[in-house]
């Protein structure tokens, strides 16, 4: 028998692509609502209580007002929003932040789709901080670039009516980004991270970066102890590539390297005479940073093959 799954905003950016990649599943029937019924409160909440899964799609007032509507223990949540990433009682959705990460996801009634920056983030660092490799008390820094359609419909419109010609533009300069908090807690570090986000004049892609000074950790791991430590933690999944290193010719890394694509690419690069080294994450900030995400804790949650319909 099908599972019946209910995207709450399937109009949305995120809703659409998510949708796109459930629409040739057999395994899956999709509840949907008119234009009319999305805006009536009795047929949005008897959509949400008749899903076996519901995929939130939605801002975050909105998104906690779709969880408060559900009246049944049955049916288990998708929150793509940033309402719960940090909340108690909710299962943070990135399968490979721990060893026991997809396991909890299988189980749990309530899940916290990542940012898709912190995405990019918590994948290069954690296993860094697990291992003691970078101390967890270190004052990190992260430079990102988003594609615009990161923004939602108002920053694609402002985009592509040619409004905005700029080829990049920082934001968030306060230092108080929404993702901040999420970023600290999941990497378990002891202070927020110095975050650097930008938009590219790009629909989708993603570029995520994090320097790191080895020479100045107690440890001084080499740029080769990082990358066999990133390679050995992904190492069984589908989803994360570790890139090989060129020593001399490292190459060039573009923000569309994993666009259209639902899978995350990690290299590690920089100059081992000085110690420094440059943890560089690629990825589609509609695929694994968001859409691909939410279809993989799917697959996790109903005990799939979590790559069913990801493009990776």
């Amino acid at each position: 028998m099908a599972l019946n799954v209910f995207i709450d905003g399937a109009a949305g950016t995120t809703g659409l692509e998510i949708r796109e990649r459930l629409a040739t599943r057999t395994d899956l029937a999709l509840i949907t609502l008119d234009e009319a019924s999305r805006k009536d409160a009795d047929a949005r909440r008897q959509a949400l209580n008749d899903a076996d899964f519901v995929i939130l799609c939605l801002p975050d007032d909105a998104a906690r007002e779709a969880v408060a509507l559900i009246d049944n223990q049955r049916t288990r949540v998708i929150d793509a929003s940033t309402a719960f990433r940090t909340a108690e009682g909710w299962i943070y959705g990135l399968p490979e932040l721990e060893p026991g990460q997809s396991a909890a996801i299988g189980e749990a009634a309530r899940v916290s789709n990542p940012g898709c920056y912190p995405t990019g983030f918590l994948c290069l660092v954690r296993p860094l901080v697990r291992a003691g490799l970078v101390p967890a008390d270190w004052a990190l820094s992260v430079n990102a670039a988003s594609g615009y359609s990161g923004g939602g419909k108002t920053m694609i419109a402002e985009f592509e009516s040619g409004e905005e010609t700029t080829a990049l533009r920082g934001y968030a300069l306060g230092l108080a980004h929404k993702h901040v908090p999420e970023m600290q807690k999941h990497a378990r570090l002891a202070h927020p991270p110095i975050f650097m986000p930008s938009v590219a004049n790009t629909y989708r892609g993603m570029i995520v970066e994090v320097p790191l000074p080895l020479q100045a950790f107690l440890r001084r791991p080499s740029l080769a102890t990082i990358e066999s430590n990133l390679r050995d933690a992904y190492r069984d999944s589908p989803v994360i590539r570790v890139a090989e290193t060129i020593d001399d010719d490292p190459g060039l890394v573009r923000i569309e390297d994993d666009a259209n694509t639902d899978r995350l690419t990690l290299r590690v690069v920089g100059n081992g005479d000085t110690g420094q080294a440059r943890l560089i994450a690629t990825l589609d900030n509609l695929g694994k940073g968001a859409a691909g995400a939410a279809v993989q804790n799917l697959n996790i949650m109903a005990g799939l093959d979590q790559t069913l319909g990801l493009n990776l």
